[in-house]
């Protein structure tokens, strides 16, 4: 048995009362887990099991082909924002973005501590930090775009040009894509309510270039009406 970190990024119902549940961990990235009898009656720890939650994993190693199975689980760090409609969407949209973005992501300790910042951005009703989140992953995956003089971003090559290259990519995007780049403190970086739907669609498309597989979020949809 070892015990792990991590942050809660997906849930499935298994059968009546268990759960499979996907985290990014602080020691092995991302994982999958087999959580049993969470969903019974009497089982008080279903209320642990909201996104991005930081918990504490008790795990037995897998049997045979099966997954590992969580004996221990418990809350690392409060989370107040579910009483909160922005806040709680902004979480439900980020968690099931990481949920695909990380899958394949081996022990990578400035995801983990930069997801943790995320959440103290939200905390304190920073409305926009998701988008500003986006940015830091694809600083640390390295697809970031290269920032030079040109004026229009080009989200296939990742370079800024003098010729616009798509149509969600105008000046006035591609100049806030420019601005947060070079923010020494990303999450200082101001975006203007009426850009920031067009400037997470220009994120998803940026996404949709760079990272394989890459699909729109599920909970896209509530997010754009929330932000509206």
């Amino acid at each position: 048995m070892n015990s792990q970190n991590g942050f809660l990024l997906s849930i499935i119902k298994y059968g009546e009362n268990d759960a499979v549940l996907h985290c990014f961990t602080e020691e092995d990235g991302f994982q999958t887990y087999f959580l049993k009898g969470v969903y019974s009656k009497r089982n008080k720890k279903k209320a642990l099991l909201q996104p991005l939650n930081k918990l504490s994993f008790s795990i037995n190693p897998a049997r045979g082909n099966g997954i590992p199975s969580v004996s221990r689980v418990e809350l690392l760090k409060t989370n107040d924002t579910f009483t909160d409609i922005k806040a709680s969407t902004v979480l439900f949209f980020i968690s099931d973005f990481l949920n695909q973005v990380l899958k394949h992501e081996n022990k990578n300790l400035n995801i983990f501590f930069t997801i943790d910042e995320f959440l103290n951005e939200l905390m304190n009703k920073n409305y926009q930090c998701h988008l500003l989140f986006m940015i830091s992953i694809l600083k640390i995956q390295g697809v970031a775009p290269l920032v030079n003089d040109g004026v229009f971003l080009d989200p296939e090559t990742g370079t800024f040009s003098a010729v616009e290259a798509h149509q969600l990519f105008g000046q006035e995007i591609s100049s806030l894509w420019k601005t947060v780049l070079i923010s020494e403190n990303i999450y200082s970086a101001k975006i203007h309510s009426a850009l920031r739907k067009d400037f997470l669609d220009s994120l998803l498309v940026y996404y949709h270039y760079h990272i394989a597989g890459f699909k729109m979020p599920a909970s896209l949809e509530v997010i754009q009406q929330i932000f509206e």
